[in-house]
């Protein structure tokens, strides 16, 4: 099984075909980054078109029950997530809503300060606000899983305290390993996992230890690594591939609505737009590279599998309904 726990595609027939082609099962897709409700209604119209035009590719996925039945009609399972609050507005009743339309993950933060907690640009670190122990305690309650890709240690650490059922990081690596800003300290992963969440190992350039020129050994082994130190159990894949998307995009996902400047994040002012990925992983077609990887850092087939697939797929069915 294979399940990819973070996409961001600029999505077309082709990527879906690829899907097929790379055997990948499930992915999680990001369908709002600063979308309010109403746009992100407009997204969710817009993927069950795509549903209704491939149904021998693609199917909408609730449950993780949904990725067996994919499976077997030879389709990947996709799940919505958002990874920024937005869509829920200033309206914990919306919390509900969204899990209703088929969202599965929530970001508490997108890189800044939102209502619930704070993101990991900003130089205070707050932890979880008011309304974010609200909101934290409705997603328990409805299955919406929290998740801290984007916020500050803190924040991370009291939302894996404060969250009654595990959380996840869906697209982040180590600091340890590539000292970046959106990675993970050890505090940060240890509590994550110790409360039973998950990481999944990000294949974004500007998270891999020298970027694009990250090689498929250093990448493995750094998952092989962190399974010795934290189980292997609470860990995946979270590509953060972006895949046909024009560097237009960067500065959306990136600035929104908050500011008139542009805000480089992790890239820089003349490398803006989105990295080159690794000639490793380029697209769905090549997870079979990191399987082929992960055995020739010393990984058993078992170990391979839960990393590939096997373990976000007892979180989700451990997650997405009501407890």
């Amino acid at each position: 099984m294979r399940i990819d726990n973070l996409q961001y595609a600029n999505w077309s027939e082709t990527i879906f075909r690829q899907l097929r082609e790379g055997n990948v099962d499930a992915i999680h897709v990001t369908i709002a980054y600063h979308e309010n409700f109403r746009e992100t209604v407009l997204n969710i119209e817009q993927w069950n078109r795509w549903f209704e035009q491939y149904p021998d590719l693609i199917t909408h996925g609730r449950v993780a029950a949904d990725i067996d039945r994919a499976i077997e009609a030879g389709q990947t399972a996709v799940f919505f997530g958002f990874q920024n609050p937005s869509p829920i507005e200033d309206d914990i009743g919306l919390v509900e809503i969204v899990h209703t339309l088929g969202a599965r993950f929530m970001q508490l933060t997108y890189n800044n300060q939102s209502l619930l907690a704070t993101g990991c640009y900003e130089s205070e670190d707050t932890g979880i606000t008011r309304m974010g122990r609200q909101v934290i305690a409705e997603m328990n309650r409805v299955g919406l899983v929290v998740d801290m890709s984007h916020s500050a240690d803190r924040s991370t650490i009291e939302a894996a305290d404060l969250s009654t059922r595990p959380i996840a990081i869906t697209h982040a690596n180590p600091a340890v390993w590539a000292p970046a800003r959106r990675n993970k300290s050890d505090d940060v992963i240890r509590a994550v996992t110790q409360n039973g969440g998950m990481l999944g190992f990000s294949l974004y350039p500007h998270h891999l230890l020298g970027k694009t020129e990250c090689t498929l050994q250093s990448f493995c082994q750094m998952i092989a690594d962190t399974a010795d130190r934290f189980g292997i159990e609470h860990l995946g894949l979270g590509s953060d591939l972006c895949q046909d998307q024009p560097d237009s995009v960067v500065e959306w996902m990136r600035v929104g609505r908050w500011s008139k400047t542009i805000d480089y994040g992790e890239g820089s002012a003349s490398a803006a737009g989105f990295p080159p990925m690794p000639d490793w992983f380029v697209d769905n077609r090549d997870f079979g590279n990191i399987e082929r990887g992960l055995g020739e850092v010393g990984m058993n087939a078992a170990e391979i599998a839960a990393i590939m697939g096997g373990n976000w797929y007892r979180f989700y069915t451990e997650s997405f309904t009501a407890p």
